[in-house]
């Protein structure tokens, strides 16, 4: 599994003109599945999207994680993370999860994070939506498990 993460200062998701899911400061984690992945990796991803220390502690440096710093999660399904991109000028998307596949897992991420973690929203598998953002630092993080 993919996680682009982004340190946020604020962050919504929009479907059809309306606010499906907002945090305040936190982490964005804009998220993609391929062929391979499953469960044991959903909670070895997530695992490190709590514990990434990407926080300034008191010294203004980075070794605080998301839950240290208190801050919320909203989780995002993003099915381009997966595209191969390794020629041409149009990506490809057969190293994407079939789409239950991914509605499947991370359907499973969204619930081992609320479980795990007191704040955490999500957008919607498969829908249209509007993602905004006020990135912190900026600070942007690809992660994979």
């Amino acid at each position: 599994m993919i996680a682009l993460l982004q340190r946020v200062t604020e962050a919504r998701v929009s479907i059809a003109g309306g606010v499906r899911a907002e945090i305040g400061p936190g982490v964005l984690a804009l998220i993609g599945v391929r062929p391979t992945d499953d469960e044991a990796k959903a909670r070895r991803l997530l695992d490190r999207m709590l514990h990434y220390r990407i926080f300034a502690d008191e010294r203004d440096r980075m070794n605080l994680d998301l839950v240290q710093a208190g801050g919320s999660l909203l989780l995002v399904p993003q099915f381009t993370l997966a595209a191969d991109t390794a020629k041409g000028l149009r990506p490809g998307f057969s190293r994407a999860a079939p789409a239950e596949q991914g509605r499947r897992l991370f359907a499973a991420l969204e619930a081992f994070a609320r479980a795990a973690h007191p704040r955490v929203e999500s957008g919607v598998f498969g829908a249209d939506m509007q993602v905004s953002l006020t990135n912190d630092g900026p600070v942007t993080i690809w992660l994979e498990s």
